[in-house]
């Protein structure tokens, strides 16, 4: 592992600038830095699932997810580098796969809730639709990998399927949207 960080702060940012991963001085509002920002967000709230009661093969699938993110984050604080490959993308389907295959076909919109650990997961959901939409904001700007646009299209989907499971596996069961709960008026 190369340095290690003996002190966090270094005041170079007192200006309202950081510093990207090769070294060059960006503003701290920059697209860049929102996106992977939100990538960091993303990890902390799956963290927060994590802090739940699981089942263990949700936690695994979760854990390497954490450390996909770390990667991704990476990629996009050092303009040019490539860590997130399409195998990543391909575990995400598989078990986005394994995991929808066990549930009943939607037939209503579910809403954010079902227990702790599943209303902390739609959380995260949401969190992960906004890096989305910031590292697709970042790349109007500058080049990104489709792969990390990709990553994050099926990281928002399987957080769904997850929920979900979870939702489930708690006993509290999935939150339907109740469409029909008010009375329309008459025009």
């Amino acid at each position: 592992m190369g340095n290690r960080l003996s002190k966090i702060y270094t005041r170079t940012g007192d200006d309202g600038t950081t510093g990207l991963g090769d070294g060059t001085r960006t503003p701290k509002d920059a697209v860049r830095v929102a996106a992977y920002g939100t990538v960091d967000e993303l990890n902390s709230a799956i963290g927060m699932v994590l802090a739940e009661p699981i089942p263990d093969a949700i936690r695994e699938a979760l854990t390497q997810i954490q450390h996909d993110l770390f990667d991704l984050g990476g990629e996009l604080c050092i303009p040019g580098m490539a860590m997130i490959q399409n195998a990543d993308v391909t575990r995400l389907e598989t078990t986005l796969d394994g995991c929808n295959a066990e549930l009943p076909a939607l037939k209503d919109f579910i809403l954010p809730g079902g227990g702790r650990a599943a209303a902390c997961c739609h959380l995260a959901r949401t969190i992960c639709r906004r890096a989305e939409r910031e590292v697709v904001t970042l790349a109007r700007a500058e080049p990104v990998r489709p792969e990390a646009l990709r990553y994050l299209n099926r990281l928002s989907d399987l957080l769904f399927v997850i929920a979900r499971v979870l939702a489930r596996a708690s006993g509290h069961g999935e939150v339907l949207w109740q469409h029909e709960r008010r009375k329309r008026p008459k025009s």
